[in-house]
């Protein structure tokens, strides 16, 4: 009876105790397994890390590729470079320079000729140097390029500045003429060329024209442009001037004996052009930056060497270095005009 008693409560217990057994070793063989589990290799570390850099948390992407370890000797360790490049961008990007430069020291302790870790390591060199220091490291690194490019700037705006007025004076004959069709013909063309934006006629002269078999290089395509367009609005000016001449004077020169054109050349022109300076001298100060736009098709002047510089080193000095000049160009044409303006008598002394 006892035996029998002793035997029933055993199998109760083995009841009990068999799940709890299954249960709990259910739970231990996992964790067992992960505490024999080798430690993970650089390259899990930094997939690790790249995860926790997607998923926003900077803080577990920093241990990671901290934890990435040195290569031992004969090892490639391209793992290792990536991390510490990665810490070092980091942060730089949180203006952390001793940080960056102590990760970017470490990669060169391994790789002394990597260039990426040179160049990060100048920069941080320079983003400690005084503002004033830093101003006139930039100013020698981009004012060689900028001045090439201010030379075509000038070679435009001279240009310009010799064939427009003399385009816009004929065509500004032909406005006031008494012929119907050359006048038709003048008046058509200063509607097209003001009524355009001066882009979209580069646009159509250099990309356009050959689609109809007239190629042109950029700088030729640039000339025409720009000639075109101030002749047109120069014309208008010119016209105005001359229609502004007392027509005494038109009397006075007939009575003279003289014929249209000698009027026109020895009366009318004459004061027409000290009238019309100071438009003139607007005019041309605004073609100084009109000529940034030539950069649209493809001509390397100011702006366009401004912008290279600009997307090749995301250093917005340069920029700030092609508006001085630009400021510097336009102040000597301004103070150019005005001094001729007073030679020639436009404004009388009171």
């Amino acid at each position: 009876m006892h035996t029998r008693a002793t035997r029933d409560a055993m199998k109760r217990s083995g009841a009990v105790l068999v799940p709890l057994l299954i249960v709990f070793l259910w739970w231990a063989l996992p964790l067992a397994a992960n505490t024999a589990k080798a430690p993970a290799s650089p390259a899990e570390l930094v997939g690790d890390a790249k995860t926790a850099l997607n998923q926003g948390d900077m803080d577990a992407a920093r241990e990671l590729f901290s934890s990435v370890p040195a290569p031992a000797e004969g090892e490639r360790g391209g793992t290792y470079l990536y991390a510490r490049m990665q810490l070092a961008r980091m942060a730089w990007a949180d203006t952390d320079l001793d940080a960056a430069e102590a990760y970017v020291r470490d990669v060169l302790a391994v790789f002394p000729e990597n260039i990426e870790a040179k160049t990060l390591l100048r920069s941080i060199e320079e983003a400690r140097l005084p503002a004033w220091k830093k101003l006139l490291q930039d100013a020698r690194r981009f004012m060689p390029s900028l001045l090439h490019g201010t030379l075509m700037t000038l070679l435009l705006v001279f240009v310009t500045m010799l064939v427009s007025p003399v385009g816009g004076l004929f065509i500004a004959l032909g406005r006031i003429s008494r012929f119907k069709p050359l006048s038709t013909l003048c008046w058509l063309d200063i509607w097209i060329f003001r009524g355009t934006p001066l882009l979209l006629q580069l646009f159509f002269i250099y990309y356009g024209l050959p689609a109809i078999g007239i190629t042109l290089d950029p700088l030729t395509a640039a000339l025409l442009g720009l000639c075109l367009n101030y002749s047109a609005y120069l014309a208008e000016i010119i016209r105005a001037g001359i229609q502004s001449i007392d027509d005494g004077q038109t009397e006075a020169a007939k009575a003279l004996g003289m014929t249209y054109r000698q009027t026109m050349r020895r009366v009318i022109i004459p004061q027409t052009y000290k009238r019309i300076i100071p438009p003139f001298a607007n005019e041309f100060i605004a073609l100084i930056k009109d000529t940034a736009l030539v950069s649209t098709i493809a001509m390397v002047e100011l702006m366009r060497a401004a912008d290279q510089m600009f997307n090749a080193y995301f250093n917005v000095s340069v920029l700030f270095f092609a508006a001085l000049i630009y400021l510097a160009i336009t102040t000597v044409f301004t103070v150019t005009f005005e001094w001729v303006e007073r030679r020639v008598g436009v404004y009388e002394r009171r």
